[in-house]
């Protein structure tokens, strides 16, 4: 996630070379064909390109603010995974026995960085924070799961039930910690079900078709009132459409490695310092910070 306002027009531009190349292009033909052979019957009417215009802008908006929607739909959900896993650990800490309590608490930190990999198509097995607070006894139980988070819940509420009828746990407390396991499964969901549903491909195949259009239209319909002026006007108009559908693309999986996903290693970075401090443990590591280009992941 860019956490900074670094970034320039030319790197944008450069981000969409292909479409700013286009658009270029077929300003500098409108002139030159205006000029040139002096085809100034080629002069589009202004009116209907500009009602394209508007519905295009509508488009494109409708799709980037639904891209938007399920990014902040995602960064709520880890959000209520820390605050879940937070108190999960406070309250092992303050009713289990302290061996227990640290198995529960370094499972809860496993999950978070195994939910991390699986979100973004990553081996959770492979991953070293999921190794470090997992033993191998563990590991080997999850080898054949195809949901390693899944199964790391499932494992935290069998050793809390079987802490509850050995006494060392009551049923009320039980309770408390039943509801907080559901909350997990419940943010977990919610991260796969934006994960596994894309986006409708035909907004995106429909804007794009579209955008095309439009940037070969309209410098005929501008041409003969700007002359060589169309062209970074055409640049200028087109990129606009271009670059706030891209926008609404890449927004639409927020748990990408790409630079606008969601910083889900500081996030689970934050839950292993926070839980690891009610263990009292020390070293922990520091919070990751932005790198030189102010991106966060």
């Amino acid at each position: 996630m860019i956490v900074s306002n670094q970034g320039s027009v030319f790197r944008l531009l450069a981000w969409q070379w292909r479409n700013s190349l286009l658009f270029v292009a077929t300003g500098a033909l409108a002139q030159l064909l205006h000029v040139v052979p002096r085809w100034t019957h080629l002069h589009l009417p202004a009116t209907p390109i500009a009602v394209v215009g508007g519905a295009i802008g509508i488009f494109v908006s409708f799709r980037s603010n639904h891209g938007y929607a399920r990014w902040w739909e995602g960064r709520q959900l880890w959000g209520r995974l820390i605050n879940n896993a937070r108190d999960l650990a406070s309250l092992a800490v303050a009713t289990l026995a302290p061996e227990l309590a640290r198995a529960v608490v370094r499972r809860q930190i496993a999950f978070a960085h195994a939910l991390r990999c699986a979100l973004r198509d990553q081996d959770p097995f492979a991953d070293a924070d999921v190794v470090a607070f997992t033993d191998e006894a563990e590991r080997a139980a999850l080898a054949g799961e195809r949901n390693a988070a899944f199964a790391l819940l499932h494992t935290q509420r069998m050793a809390l039930t079987a802490a509850c009828d050995a006494g060392a746990l009551s049923d009320l407390r039980l309770q408390t910690f039943d509801r907080i396991l559901g909350n997990l499964h419940d943010v977990q969901g919610g991260c796969e079900r934006i994960k596994k549903t894309p986006f409708p491909r035909g907004y995106g195949f429909i804007a794009e078709r579209l955008i095309l259009a439009f940037g070969c239209l309209l410098p005929f319909a501008l041409v003969r009132d700007l002359g060589w002026f169309t062209v970074p006007m055409n640049l200028l108009v087109c990129s606009s459409f271009s670059l706030i559908s891209e926008a609404g693309r890449v927004l639409e999986d927020p748990f990408t490695m790409f630079w606008n996903g969601l910083p889900l290693g500081a996030m689970s970075k934050t839950i292993e310092i926070n839980l690891r401090q009610r263990l009292g443990e020390q070293g922990v590591p520091t919070l990751p910070q932005a790198d030189a280009r102010g991106i966060l992941m």
